[in-house]
């Protein structure tokens, strides 16, 4: 797992202190760091979004499937895989955000508590003193505006992102204690740890709010053409 993080930690590393030799400040160096990240991100949302739409409009037909074949585990995985293959949909494509953000953001956690862990550069542990705001350094806990703010942007972006995948919705208590819960832990984390993962955590999720709202609408297109695509097929 260090070697994963370290992958993703050094490059981020590098690339924040060249924002910083910049722009001359670390918290909008953090800012547009989160954006390029983002930015870089998003094309494997849509993927997803596509990937669950397809999921979604052949299920019934993986259901029928698997009874047919409930006693021949062989065929009904061939089956259900050439219907994958028929339809265009990767069953694995909903879980490409998730596998790429997750060690991006055990990185952001590890470089920014301990920078020269993965870059030997002074510049990088200096700039995340600054003070930026109404924060007097960086490198300390904001102890309650940032993780807050963090919070109900979390909120308010997972709210939205359950619009988008309507089988989230579906699962009930779970999802629904989810979208509690997370937001309470990212305010309880941003109190213990320095400000400047707050900041990405935040203006990340304040993007991802406009993300997710432009995805609900793919999403509706999307599911329209595919409708439209097998009335004509009938």
């Amino acid at each position: 797992m260090n070697t994963i993080i370290g992958i993703f930690a050094k490059p981020l590393g590098y690339l924040l202190v060249a924002l910083h030799n910049i722009i001359g400040n670390y918290g909008i160096s953090l800012i547009i760091l989160t954006t390029i990240v983002k930015v870089c991100l998003y094309p494997l949302y849509i993927k997803q979004m596509k990937s669950t739409i397809g999921a979604s409009a052949i299920s019934g037909k993986i259901k029928q499937i698997r009874q047919k074949y409930a006693n021949d585990k062989e065929t009904m995985n061939i089956k259900i895989q050439e219907l994958y293959k028929q339809e265009g949909v990767n069953p694995a494509g909903g879980c490409l955000p998730v596998l790429i953000q997750t060690p991006i953001l055990f990185a952001l956690f590890a470089l920014l508590r301990d920078p020269l862990s993965y870059i030997k550069d002074n510049t990088i542990l200096i700039a995340s003193h600054e003070s930026f705001l109404w924060m007097a350094d960086l490198s300390h806990p904001d102890k309650w505006i940032l993780p807050i703010l963090a919070g109900i942007a979390t909120y308010i972006s997972f709210s939205i992102s359950q619009q988008s995948t309507p089988q989230m919705s579906e699962m009930g208590g779970m999802m629904k204690a989810t979208k509690y819960v997370f937001p309470m832990m990212i305010v309880l984390l941003g109190r213990s740890y320095p400000a400047g993962l707050s900041i990405y955590w935040f203006f990340g999720q304040f993007l991802q709010i406009f993300f997710n709202l432009h995805i609900n609408k793919l999403r509706k297109k999307a599911e329209l053409e595919r409708s439209k695509g097998r009335k004509g097929n009938r």
